[in-house]
């Protein structure tokens, strides 16, 4: 069984619902996902929080960053989601990791980090997510 990582905003709580059925699905060992972390409990959670996800990260066998529309962002990737994205992408190229790196989108030319991101796809560190390639 297949180990994933699936990143995002964890604001967007029905698309991760639907990536977290579509994944469970095909068979899929969900190692971390994004959790909406109420503001009250955000500052004493945080560091745990973060602790955890990168671990999982070390230890996936597949990364999917759902970068889904956020804010009329189509292709929307926040601060903590490219973090993310960064550390499995040095996790390959440091520790020769072999994980398979997806983002759901061609990420926004409105993201600050748009120019780094396409430089990864254009050098084949990430690949855009082909979801026909997951059809059963």
């Amino acid at each position: 069984m297949k180990k994933i990582v699936i990143s995002g905003s964890s604001k967007l709580q029905n698309e991760v619902n639907y990536w977290l059925d579509y994944f469970k699905n095909k068979n899929y060992e969900i190692l971390a996902y994004p959790i909406y972390v109420k503001q009250e409990e955000y500052q004493k959670e945080l560091s745990e929080v973060y602790k955890e996800f990168y671990t999982t990260i070390e230890h996936t066998d597949e990364f999917f960053l759902m970068n889904e529309e956020k804010n009329g962002i189509k292709g929307y990737i926040g601060s903590s989601a490219i973090a993310e994205l960064t550390y499995a992408v040095i996790l390959n190229l440091i520790h020769n990791k072999n994980i398979d790196i997806y983002i759901l989108n061609m990420p926004s030319k409105e993201i600050s980090a748009y120019e780094e991101v396409k430089f990864w796809l254009d050098m084949g560190w990430i690949k855009l997510f082909n979801k026909e390639k997951y059809m059963v």
